[in-house]
């Protein structure tokens, strides 16, 4: 239903791939790009808007398990994000056996 509620509103497909289909390949490249972060903080926001982009494609293609997973993704990095900040990280070399 969400692919045909596109081409229903007249949108026009670009390069051959409709819109629903971008927003599922740009949601792929952001969440691909986040494991490629050494800061767990960017990873963490680029990882949240690659997963926002799945839920809106998953809704937009009538696929609850995908918009779920995800949501429920972004819901964990908003927590280590903004509710469970850590004043103090100890570094992986730090650490006393």
């Amino acid at each position: 239903m969400g692919f045909l509620y596109f081409k229903t509103l007249g949108m026009n497909d670009f390069l051959g791939i409709s819109l629903t289909e971008w927003i599922g390949y740009l949601a792929s490249f952001f969440v691909a790009i986040s494991f490629f972060m050494k800061n767990i903080i960017k990873l963490r926001i680029v990882n949240s808007l690659g997963c926002i982009l799945f839920v809106i494609y998953g809704i937009l293609i009538s696929s609850w398990p995908v918009s779920i997973t995800n949501g429920i993704i972004v819901a964990v990095n908003f927590y280590y994000l903004f509710i469970n900040k850590k004043q103090h990280r100890v570094k992986a070399d730090e650490v006393q056996p």
